[in-house]
């Protein structure tokens, strides 16, 4: 059985490897991120603005995730698609398997060694279930709010005071829906002076 140790792992995956963790995905006002298996919604401006943000960059995903990808963009071009799966004997052209986030991680590790230009980040396309395994050891979150509610039954994961709104662009798209591109940054726990000793 695979655990993965966040401490343990962030230094090994940031540190020693010299790649910054961030996730990235589209989210509706009530949370909703996707309803069987697509997005509830059409925003090319969206698209656009993840294909700016990861081009060059290593991106994981779920299986269900590569699967909802319209064929003609499998894999997406100009980046190294990695792709966590149960299943064994998976095999789809233009992407790299792996059991779990740890041994996607470690891949995307490697690519950045033999890469030209080295990529410095890597990126977490979804699912629900595989932002939930990443968040811990993201450092960055880039998210297209929308401002309308949507239904569904996967949800973006839930960011607390760990995480500090740092940018935010407002836009309308072309068919009137109104949207934000925020980026969310980890805060850095600040140092501890003193001790409680004596209290």
């Amino acid at each position: 059985m695979n655990r993965m140790v966040p401490s343990k792992h962030r230094w090994r995956f940031e540190e020693k490897g010299n790649m910054q963790l961030n996730l990235i995905y589209a989210k509706a006002r009530n949370g909703v991120i996707g309803k069987d298996g697509k997005m509830p919604w059409h925003l090319p401006e969206d698209l656009a603005y993840l294909k700016r943000m990861t081009l060059g960059c290593p991106v994981i995903m779920g299986r269900k995730t590569w699967d909802s990808l319209p064929p003609k963009f499998r894999p997406l071009p100009g980046r190294t698609n990695v792709v966590i799966t149960r299943q064994e004997n998976w095999h789809e052209d233009g992407a790299l398997p792996a059991h779990n986030l740890p041994e996607a991680l470690s891949i995307c590790e490697h690519m950045s060694l033999i890469l030209e230009p080295s990529p410095d980040q890597v990126w977490v396309l979804g699912g629900a279930q595989i932002y939930q395994q990443a968040l811990p050891f993201a450092q960055q979150v880039c998210v297209t709010e929308i401002d309308a509610d949507f239904e569904g039954d996967a949800f973006a994961p839930v960011l607390d005071k760990q995480w500090q709104e740092t940018s935010r662009e407002s836009h309308t798209s072309t068919s009137g829906l109104a949207y934000s591109f925020v980026t969310y940054t980890r805060v850095k726990a600040s140092a501890h002076h003193g001790t409680d000793a004596g209290k």
